[in-house]
């Protein structure tokens, strides 16, 4: 006499199985996606707000410079979450050059800026960013 026995269900219990993976891949890559996702976000909001402080740090310099033209020096801001440095240096009779350098979080920007001085006024001859 020979037992027959029936292995219904295991095809079934294969397909679960490999759905199950499949779904668990998918949503780990979506909440791998979503973190950078936030992540890259959260940088760039700290660039942006860095950007805007070490304008702050040069608007800052030159107001140094217009209370005093002889004006060379170093400063610093600190405003919310980010701190900022200016130097202005002399390079010649007429111009200064001022130097920021601004930190939010990890992220650094700087900036330069050259200023010609009149008799009666100062004009930016150039405001850029550096690396």
């Amino acid at each position: 006499m020979s037992i027959i026995r029936q292995q219904h269900g295991y095809v079934a219990l294969m397909a679960v199985l490999i759905v199950g993976a499949a779904a668990t891949a998918i949503a780990l890559s979506l909440l791998t996606i979503g973190a950078d996702s936030q992540r890259s976000g959260i940088i760039s909001l700290q660039s942006k707000q860095a950007r805007s402080l070490a304008s702050a740090c040069g608007q800052e310099a030159l107001q140094q410079i217009h209370d005093n033209t002889a004006y060379t020096g170093t400063g610093s801001l600190s405003l919310g979450q980010g701190t900022c440095d200016y130097t202005v240096t002399s390079t010649g009779a007429n111009t200064r050059t001022i130097t920021t350098s601004a930190s939010v979080g990890g992220v650094v920007r700087r900036l330069q800026v050259y200023v010609t001085i009149g008799s009666s006024s100062i004009s930016i001859t150039s405001w850029q960013e550096v690396s």
